[in-house]
């Protein structure tokens, strides 16, 4: 076993405990066992938890930016783009590994760990109101539609509907809130 696959076994244990069972519930014994990496392999790689809590928490992130970047700069109108971001296949009744972050009071309290999760809903905040405006300066949107209020509604929307699937522990609520989305931004599409 080399050391990136220890230091990389490391950093996916601790993502998943993360959201499994946020900050105060990843311990190092549990990212440890989890990983297979002894104490003194873990502290190699990392100075202490919340190194390796931020290497984890960065890793979530990038790979939210990259999934939604890969459907939001794919083939389509701004709206079939949009619709698919909203629709591709997610884990609702296990929430989103970011957004379930801010539901952590020691990372909301950390400025080191937080931060990720900020940039992170900033970056996709700007990201569809960007998708958004190309759909209105294109025509298929009309001018009454405010991309950046539409943009903050639509995660609102995608983060509110993993907390309703959970409390429901039914997946279809998440869909439901998604389609409700869809319907409200329908009604600023021009046919």
């Amino acid at each position: 076993m080399t050391i990136v696959d220890t230091r990389e076994r490391l950093i996916e244990s601790t993502r998943e405990l993360l959201w499994e069972r946020g900050y105060v519930g990843t311990s190092p014994k549990a990212i440890q066992q989890r990983s297979g990496a002894g104490q003194g392999s873990m502290y190699h790689h990392f100075r202490d938890k919340p190194h390796l809590a931020l290497a984890a928490i960065s890793r979530s992130a990038e790979e939210l930016r990259t999934r939604a970047e890969t459907v939001l700069d794919g083939p389509g109108t701004p709206l079939e783009r949009i619709t698919a971001y909203l629709r591709r296949e997610r884990e609702a009744l296990r929430g989103c590994p970011v957004g379930r972050l801010t539901q952590d009071p020691d990372v909301m309290a950390d400025p080191a760990l937080r931060r990720p999760v900020e940039e992170t809903f900033a970056w996709l905040r700007t990201r569809l109101a960007g998708v958004l405006a190309e759909g209105r300066s294109t025509g298929e949107l009309d001018a009454a539609l405010d991309p950046a209020t539409t943009a903050t509604a639509l995660v609102a929307v995608l983060q509110g509907g993993y907390v309703v699937a959970r409390a429901a522990g039914d997946a279809e609520v998440y869909a439901q809130a998604v389609d409700g989305a869809l319907g409200l931004l329908a009604g600023h599409a021009r046919h």
